[in-house]
């Protein structure tokens, strides 16, 4: 084909472009509608997500107004083993939060008003909590947690998260 071109005008490659131009005009346009078509159905799907979540926070807050969900100090008191992983936490608003800092496995900071010490799971929490020592840093008590995805992390009272089954 390209020997071809090298023997036409320039007039006929214009005229040639043209016609392929108009053979992808109907092709164009019906490319344009499924895209419409696609983008209105993508559309649909955030809504029901938003809208599922939005349920989903809800529950958790009714929930959690209830008593059914434990908070984060109540679990530290109350249980002598288990993962970290095993629960979801969740902030008083319903949104889902992660404990420690953003990329690392999940911990618990506790001081005995001098020192810090990660406890990585509950059994180390609870070994530690039964010795006197409380959530949180010196000066500083709570506990760290981070939102899923983000690095943006916080330090929040444990009474304010509340703790399900993962």
């Amino acid at each position: 084909m390209a020997d071809d071109l090298t023997a036409l005008t320039a007039e006929a490659i214009e005229a040639r472009v043209a016609e392929v131009r108009g053979r992808m005009k109907p092709v164009e346009q019906q490319l344009a509608e499924l895209r419409a078509e696609r983008d209105v159905l993508l559309t649909e799907l955030r809504r029901r997500d938003r809208l599922a979540s939005r349920e989903r926070r809800a529950g958790l807050r009714d929930a959690m107004k209830a008593g059914d969900l434990p908070t984060l100090a109540a679990l530290v008191a109350t249980t002598e083993g288990g993962s970290l992983d095993e629960y979801r936490y969740h902030l008083k608003t319903g949104g889902e939060v992660r404990l420690g800092f953003p990329g690392a496995r999940p911990s618990l900071a506790f001081t005995d008003g001098r020192r810090v010490v990660q406890a990585r799971d509950l059994a180390q929490a609870a070994e530690l909590y039964a010795a006197g020592w409380e959530l949180g840093s010196p000066g500083r008590p709570g506990a760290r947690v981070h939102f899923p995805g983000t690095r943006q992390e916080r330090l929040v009272d444990a009474d304010e998260v509340h703790v399900g089954p993962a």
